[in-house]
């Protein structure tokens, strides 16, 4: 009698089929499989069980062709996250998605690399999605943050896997919580990444970290001011005119005493300026007002996308308090002190500025580089000749002539013997003259003179 197989494996080996009517049926029974499990009281889900049906899920995105279909099951395998009714199953259903993933990673080839990057981001974003429902209790932030450092950040994580979740993670936690997440809370999730950055041997991770996570804080710091003028703009505008009405109402009162008044010419000066100076500050208003619009036009043209508030000096406190470690490497403490001073630097309104346009080089400007190197080289050489003392330079010489002296000899020697082979014994290299040259001599004087005898 065979033996009943466990409903996760039946349905694993469903969502691995090759026909998709066959994987989305199964896909279907699994969500009602899990909510009618999840809402037993103690009907939880172990790791082992979930494992398995993550095996499953992960073939059946793997035999899905076209990206439109492709995307369409990332959303249903990332949104099943919400079936589960019980928030310890939850964490352990994103805990079984890491693992999986961090298994199946290297095996996958560049063709399908795109789709499971989309699963990463979908999956992320569900999990910011259900801290929202739970309108973002500390304790399961906490959990969720753990988490991510237990099964990301301690060095078992593919490297392509990691670099892709530190690129996406504040973009999809700004779509989730941008509009509800205060400044302290943002800090709290960026809280795993700071303790990396000071305590990871690994440089390529602490490079990456300071550019995807902090670098795209720096980047989107105008921006989050804007969000803020914006908002303080509303409020203003939201006040009542009661402000002008009241200035309407006193106008008269205050009109008629100064018509009973007579003006003397200092009264009409002083007046005149104080008019003047009032005209001047309008306009200054008026004109900081146009700034203010442009900023917000110019903010509005390009799309970032929510932003996430930030308390940079709070940044910059703590990541100062984390690289001032005694255990903290050199590297990373240098590193975290640049990010210390540009975080400063911002609470204190001074921007980082960008590259411009004359700033990028061109082809002339490399030719230009690589002339004025050459010019260089060629001075340090003649500041080299220069400065090299007379007793040295006779030495060279002479090094120079002993070496010119052997090579010599040795040509002569190669030379006499190449000539013995050829059959003169009495060569001499010592002598100025041999037997060979003067035999050579005497054959063209013989052969001369047998070509002039006829005539």
């Amino acid at each position: 009698m065979a033996l009943e197989q466990e409903p996760e494996v039946l349905l694993a080996q469903k969502l691995a089929a090759n026909e998709r009517t066959v994987r989305t049926k199964a896909f279907k029974k699994l969500r009602k499989y899990v909510r009618s499990r999840s809402q037993v009281p103690g009907g939880g889900f172990t790791e082992e069980e979930l494992l398995k049906v993550w095996k499953g899920l992960f073939y059946c995105l793997w035999m899905q062709d076209k990206p439109l279909l492709q995307e369409e099951l990332s959303e249903q395998i990332s949104g099943l996250l919400h079936s589960f009714q019980n928030t310890n199953t939850q964490l352990l259903y994103v805990e079984t998605f890491l693992q999986t993933v961090k298994r199946e990673w290297n095996g996958i080839d560049r063709l399908r690399m795109d789709k499971f990057f989309q699963l990463v981001r979908f999956v992320f974003r569900q999990v910011f999605e259900t801290l929202k429902r739970n309108d973002w209790e500390e304790s399961l932030c906490g959990r969720v943050l753990q988490l991510i450092s237990a099964q990301l950040l301690d060095g078992s994580a593919p490297s392509g896997l990691l670099l892709h979740v530190l690129d996406l993670y504040l973009t999809e936690l700004g779509l989730v919580g941008a509009e509800q997440l205060t400044a302290d809370q943002n800090l709290s999730f960026i809280e795993p990444f700071c303790r990396t950055a000071a305590k990871t041997k690994d440089r390529v991770l602490l490079q990456a970290i300071c550019s995807s996570v902090f670098g795209q804080i720096v980047e989107q710091a105008p921006f989050a001011v804007v969000d803020l003028l914006k908002e303080l703009k509303t409020q203003q505008g939201e006040e009542p005119d009661s402000g002008q009405a009241s200035e309407g109402e006193e106008s008269p009162q205050s009109s008629a005493p100064s018509n009973s008044k007579v003006k003397t010419p200092k009264d009409k000066k002083t007046s005149s300026l104080k008019a003047s100076k009032k005209e001047k500050l309008d306009e200054d208003e008026e004109e900081d007002d146009k700034l203010l619009d442009d900023d917000l036009d110019l903010a509005d043209d390009e799309d970032v996308g929510p932003v996430l508030q930030f308390n940079f000096g709070a940044v910059a406190d703590r990541l100062f308090q984390l690289a001032s470690k005694t255990n903290t490497a050199t590297h990373n403490r240098t590193k975290l002190y640049k990010l210390v001073k540009t975080f400063r630097d911002l609470s204190e309104g001074v921007f980082p500025q960008d590259e411009g346009p004359e700033a990028v080089s061109t082809d002339e400007d490399d030719d230009e580089f690589r002339s004025r190197r050459k010019r260089k080289k060629k001075q340090r050489r003649g500041e080299e000749a220069e400065d090299t003392p007379p007793k040295r330079k006779k030495e060279e010489a002479a090094e120079e002539g002993r070496f010119r002296v052997h090579f010599l000899s040795e040509f002569i020697s190669s030379q006499a013997s190449f000539l013995q082979r050829k059959g003169s014994s009495h060569f001499t290299v010592k002598g100025k003259e041999s037997d060979v040259w003067t035999k050579k001599i005497t054959r063209q004087q013989s052969s001369g003179s047998r070509t002039a005898a006829p005539s």
